[in-house]
């Protein structure tokens, strides 16, 4: 085996062995503040009719939607779900566990497979335009994200990010 394949073979164990120490999908991160989805498949859980999450309106209409419906959540909290049903509305939330990714599921999916969460995403502070911007560099471009994935992920990140670092687990400051 030559050096170069050497070093592939065992990169591709590293990976390898890197994934399969994620977490399951589905399992709640609680360090990351939640997402869009999550916080609508709340509200569904909680009575909210599917009925009332047609029709596309703006950030601030969704917005005034979630301070009315929303009362338990963060001011946050309904920031990031007034910018997920922004991008995402009209919703068929008939099936909550259908509702598209939101921008914690794209970070924690799709960014950590190439770099490290820790200092490539949850310690960078940004505006939405600057986290689209992400998305214009050579291997960010390569990433099989629609356009609609890449706006909520600016979204959700320019609401949510930066972490301090005491909040991200130990395991993960790297």
């Amino acid at each position: 085996m030559t050096p170069l394949r050497r070093s592939l073979a065992l990169l591709g164990l590293a990976v390898a062995a890197f994934i399969a120490s994620l977490p399951a999908a589905g399992e709640d991160f609680d360090f990351m503040p939640k997402g869009g989805r999550a916080l609508l498949a709340g509200l569904l859980k909680e009575g909210l009719p599917p009925a009332e999450l047609g029709g596309k309106r703006t950030e601030a209409e969704w917005r005034a939607f979630a301070d009315a419906r929303g009362k338990a959540l963060s001011e946050r909290e309904r920031a990031t779900l007034a910018a997920y049903l922004a991008v995402h509305a009209p919703l068929d939330a008939g099936n909550p566990s259908a509702l598209p990714r939101d921008g914690r599921d794209l970070a924690w999916w799709e960014c950590q497979s190439c770099h490290s969460l820790f200092s490539g995403y949850l310690t960078q502070s940004r505006e939405p335009q600057g986290w689209r911007n992400v998305f214009l560099s050579p291997f960010h471009r390569q990433m099989k994200l629609t356009d609609q994935e890449k706006d909520e992920f600016a979204r959700y990140s320019a609401l949510n990010m930066p972490l301090k670092v005491e909040q991200v687990p130990p395991e993960l400051r790297y």
